[in-house]
């Protein structure tokens, strides 16, 4: 069985090759897949851990090249089913020099809208040691909701670790105080919590690290909050009480920020599968993170065994 599974819906992205055209003006894009749940499940098998995904795609082209490009990368396919009646999710992706891209999606009533929750009882979890849970794939539908819980539900009655990272996307919930409601009492069942400053803007009403860790370490599981503060690293606070600041890595030129928040998950979540310490973790995180902001595409910058510890030994990092 997979050391790692997630669940998610995954997103053929076409992506501008014009740097700094609006999506009304771009005339050339190239399709490669994303979706944030995924990106973790690939880079985590990317550096040599076992991943299972849980989806479902539609019976069309999209489909069989989403299919098709994760086998490639390693990640287990057993648990993506596919639709007859509705499509995959797509989107349109801007290509620029500075800050996050605009993106547009095509998502709303896709086939992983449509993933039932009579899907998770197939799912076999023994052999499974963490999962990774994402506030996006409750955002698409009331039924991808159901099915999101009812996965949380089993993970927590079979005691598997839980990540949770909030990974906002307001324009696919029905309101923002949904949002804010949903996202707030799922993070309640993650053994650790991945918020960034920015989203405890949006769900908290502050960008304080330390108040952000407080709130979550509120929750009925959770034993450590990490908080992303962008290029200055990341906060942690466990319930024990320990806290302390993680420094991130310098970056000569950011290329791309899409994927560096999934690549600071999968980073935490396959330190701690090799048996690393918290601070060990959140050190790696830092470090994908610092590596995918330097490529384009969602995950084209995860590094394996190798490139990690090439990475570690020009930073003059050591475990």
């Amino acid at each position: 069985m997979s050391e790692l599974i997630t669940i998610g819906e995954p997103i053929v992205t076409f992506a501008s090759k014009q740097p700094d055209v609006s999506l009304i003006d771009a005339t050339e894009f190239t399709k490669i897949m994303g979706g944030a749940e995924l990106n973790v499940a690939i880079g985590a098998t990317r550096l040599g851990h076992s991943t299972d995904y849980i989806s479902r795609v539609g019976n069309e082209p999209f489909g069989d090249y989403v299919i098709k490009t994760i086998l490639s990368h390693g990640v287990g396919t057993k648990y993506i089913s596919r639709d007859p009646k509705y499509w995959t999710g797509h989107q349109l992706k801007e290509l620029v020099t500075k800050g996050d891209p605009q993106t547009y999606n095509y998502r709303k009533g896709s086939a992983a809208a449509h993933l039932s929750k009579d899907v998770i009882e197939k799912v076999d979890l023994n052999g499974v040691k963490m999962a990774h849970m994402s506030g996006i794939f409750p955002a698409i539908s009331e039924m991808a909701e159901e099915t999101f819980r009812t996965l949380l539900e089993r993970l927590i009655q079979k005691e598997i670790t839980i990540t949770f990272d909030p990974n906002l996307r307001p324009a696919l919930w029905s309101s923002r105080e949904k949002m804010i409601r949903t996202i707030n009492e799922l993070a309640g069942s993650a053994d650790i919590v991945l918020p960034g400053v920015e989203e405890g803007k949006i769900l908290l009403g502050t960008d304080d690290p330390e108040k952000i860790a407080d709130f979550y370490l509120k929750g009925q599981r959770t034993k450590a909050v990490i908080v992303k503060v962008g290029s200055a690293g990341a906060f942690v606070k466990t319930a024990e009480g320990e806290q302390y600041d993680v420094p991130g890595f310098k970056v000569k030129q950011v290329i791309d920020t899409v994927g560096a928040g999934d690549g600071f998950a999968l980073g935490v979540i396959t330190a701690l599968l090799e048996g690393l310490n918290l601070r060990s973790a959140v050190v790696r995180g830092n470090a994908v993170g610092a590596l995918q902001v330097q490529t384009y595409g969602d995950n084209d910058g995860y590094p394996d065994q190798k490139q990690l510890k090439a990475f570690y030994q020009k930073e003059g990092v050591t475990k």
